[in-house]
C-alpha cells in the first residue's frame, strides 16, 4: 500500500513540471550564477565551489520538503482529497509517510543534478564520504521545513498558499547565508540569522563539507527545537481543521 500511494505520488508531481522542473532546475542555476563564476577561491576555509554547493543542496531540500508539503496539502484540501482519502482504507500514517518518501526522492535527484552539474561545469568534487555525511543530514535535518509545511498547509487556502509559503521562506533563505554567504549579509541580518532554522541547516551543510560553521550537534538541537514548535502549530491547525469538518 505504502509502494502504490509513493509510486502514484512521485507520478502526480512528475505530471506537473511548474513544481518538479522548477525545484530541480533553480538550485542549479543558482549555482551557475553565484557559485560557478567563484569556484577556486577560498570560502568559509574551503573552495567556495564546495561551499556554495553545500548551501545550495540545502536551498534545494528545504525547498522542495516545504514547497511539497505546504502547497500540496494546502491544494489537496482544496480539491477535497483529503476527504475522499479519509472515506478509503488508505490509513493516515501511509499517506503521511508516502508523501515523506516523495519529497526525499525529488530532493536526493534536485541533490544528484546539482552536484553532478557542479563537477560537470566546475569540475568540483565533494570527497564520496563528505557526499554522503551531507546528504545525510540534510535529509534528517529537512524536519522542520516539512513540519512548517503541514502547518501553512492547513492554515492558509490553494490560493493563499503558495504567496504564504514564498513570503515566508523566501526571506528566510535570503536571511540565512542560504542563497548568499552569510559574510556578505548586512550587519543587522547576519545578527538576525542564528535565529533562523535555515541558517542552522545550512550550517549543518557546511559543517559536513568541512567549512567553518558551528558544530553540528548545535545545528542539530535547533533544528529539533523548530520541529516541535512547527509540529505543534500543525497539529493545532489540524485539529481546527477537523473540528471544522467534521465536528
Amino acid at each position: 500500500m505504502l509502494a502504490q500511494q509513493s509510486y502514484a505520488g512521485l507520478l502526480s508531481l512528475v505530471r506537473i513540471p511548474a513544481f518538479s522542473v522548477t525545484g530541480i532546475a533553480l538550485p542549479v542555476m543558482f549555482w551557475a550564477f553565484f557559485g560557478l563564476p567563484n569556484v577556486g577561491r577560498n570560502l568559509g576555509g574551503i573552495d567556495a565551489g564546495e561551499y556554495t554547493l553545500a548551501t545550495y543542496g540545502a536551498y534545494a531540500i528545504s525547498s522542495m520538503m516545504l514547497f511539497n508539503f505546504g502547497i500540496g496539502v494546502a491544494q489537496e484540501r482544496s480539491q477535497k482529497l483529503d476527504l475522499l482519502i479519509r472515506a478509503t482504507p488508505l490509513p493516515a500514517s501511509i499517506y503521511l509517510v508516502s508523501k515523506l518518501i516523495v519529497a526525499m526522492v525529488f530532493g536526493v535527484f534536485a541533490l544528484a543534478v546539482l552536484f553532478l552539474f557542479g563537477a560537470v561545469a566546475g569540475h568540483v568534487f565533494i570527497p564520496a564520504d563528505r557526499l554522503l555525511l551531507m546528504v545525510t543530514r540534510l535529509l534528517l535535518g529537512a524536519l522542520p521545513f516539512i513540519a512548517m509545511g503541514f502547518a501553512i498547509g492547513y492554515t492558509f487556502g490553494a490560493n493563499a498558499a503558495p504567496g504564504a509559503t514564498n513570503l515566508i521562506y523566501l526571506p528566510m533563505a535570503f536571511s540565512s547565508g542560504i542563497l548568499v554567504p552569510i559574510d556578505f549579509l548586512p550587519d543587522l541580518v547576519r545578527k538576525i540569522a542564528p535565529y533562523l532554522p535555515t541558517y542552522h541547516y545550512g550550517q549543518l551543510a557546511l559543517s559536513s563539507v568541512g567549512a567553518k560553521a558551528e558544530d553540528w550537534t548545535t545545528s542539530a538541537v535547533w533544528l529539533v527545537g523548530y520541529t516541535v514548535i512547527f509540529f505543534a502549530i500543525a497539529f493545532r491547525q489540524y485539529r481546527r481543521e477537523e473540528v471544522r469538518k467534521y465536528g
